[in-house]
């Protein structure tokens, strides 16, 4: 099942002190960004944030579940009612993730198969 895009809508405004805080959809759900970096998703109405050390600190309480079939467990975000302590996570969960690898161009992708 898909999720609300109310919903969506919701789980962004309320992460919004963690930064530039977006979601794309992707695979019938969402995938969440802050600052560029993939840090969690958004699947049938659950807000999912990447596993990292810094953030099971962080937690309130820790529950890990796969956001879908077949994936591996994320934290799974029960309280999204609390801005201020999504926005710590999401932020958390940033500092702790690499940067992006950056994108290659059409013309280096071909290179590289040539």
């Amino acid at each position: 099942m898909a999720s609300n895009p109310s919903f969506v809508q919701y789980v962004m405004d309320q992460c919004a002190k963690a930064g530039n805080v977006t979601a794309r959809k992707m695979f019938g759900d969402y995938g969440v960004y802050c600052d560029g970096k993939i840090i969690g998703l958004i699947s049938d109405n659950g807000f999912y944030i990447k596993p990292t050390d810094e953030v099971r600190t962080l937690l309130r309480t820790e529950v890990m579940r796969p956001p879908y079939e077949g994936a591996k467990p994320y934290f799974y975000i029960e309280e999204v009612d609390d801005h201020d302590y999504l926005a710590l996570l999401v932020r958390a969960t940033a500092n702790a993730l690499p940067e992006p690898k950056p994108k290659k161009t059409k013309k280096a992708a071909k290179q590289d198969r040539d």
